[in-house]
């Protein structure tokens, strides 16, 4: 007992915070040259090889340029588009497909769990899955990103994880005083489920965000295309960005591709804080009670 309420020594604490303070500056590091590159002129790009540790003269005209207008914007208003509204219909589909095989008295309910579980272990393929996508004429359409990952089996099953724990004391209650399962799951079971609809739409939102895969094989026209596809094409590809509105001298090429990968950053880095004091407590319960 004496051992576990002993207070460890000044050396390892020591050694904990150089341990942890390099870990930061590891990963901290390149974040802050990529910031530090698109704030930079282009003269200072230049002379760093087309990369700043630390602007001299900080300037946005990297973001006022590719924000004038032109596929950058475009990129982020698709991606932001294909975000909130998969993440809203992904978390509908997936909320009420997870409280329905969380009741005991769904008939087949075990079939379609073990169905939904299938497709855990067995996947049809990329192939299999653009003929179904050109099948439905879905090509070069946004809804090609939207609706084939709109249901992930890991999320549903914990999401009815975290609905098998609630109290079948409420639903119960509920049930007697003859309201419905669709009034019991929108007026009691959503409201008592944040954690796990935050978490869970977490999941879905840096998922759609990131979409860039799906986005190559079933988009063509490139005024369709997300943010992560025209990232893709600026830095691996090594494409020119166009300028609309670069003012006198235009910003430098690597200026221009940091920029976009900030920007590209940014959204689910704003929203991960707000989401951050439901996402342990909604994975942890679903997981545990898994």
């Amino acid at each position: 007992m004496t051992s576990l309420t002993r207070r460890p020594h000044a050396p390892a604490e020591v050694g904990k915070m150089i341990i942890l303070t390099l870990c930061c500056l590891i990963v901290l590091g390149p974040f802050v040259m990529v910031v530090s590159t698109s704030l930079a002129d282009s003269s200072q790009v230049g002379r760093g090889g087309g990369l700043v540790l630390w602007p001299e003269r900080p300037t946005f005209d990297a973001y006022r340029s590719i924000l004038a207008g032109g596929q950058v914007t475009t990129a982020l208003g698709v991606s932001a588009f294909v975000t909130i509204v998969g993440t809203l219909l992904a978390l509908a589909v997936t909320s009420t497909l997870a409280y329905a095989l969380s009741r005991t008295h769904l008939l087949f309910g075990r079939v379609i769990l073990l169905g939904v579980l299938a497709t855990m272990l067995f996947s049809a393929g990329m192939i299999p899955m653009y003929l179904t996508v050109k099948q439905f004429g879905l090509l070069n359409s946004l809804w090609a990103l939207i609706i084939p990952v709109t249901v992930s089996a890991f999320n549903v099953i914990v999401m009815r994880a975290f609905f098998g724990s609630l109290p079948a004391e409420l639903t119960e209650a509920a049930l007697i005083d003859g309201a419905g399962e669709f009034r019991i799951f929108w007026t009691i079971v959503l409201p008592l489920s944040k954690p796990i609809l935050a978490a869970i739409g977490l999941f879905y939102a840096v998922n759609f965000w990131n979409t860039f895969f799906s986005a190559m094989l079933y988009i063509d026209d490139q005024k369709k295309w997300p943010i992560q596809l025209v990232l893709r094409q600026y830095l691996i590809n090594n494409s020119q960005v166009g300028v609309t509105d670069a003012g006198a001298v235009p910003p430098s090429q690597p200026a221009l591709q940091m920029a976009i990968l900030v920007l590209s950053l940014i959204p689910i880095a704003c929203v991960y804080p707000f989401l951050q004091k439901h996402f342990t407590k909604g994975v942890l319960t679903g997981a545990v009670k898994g």
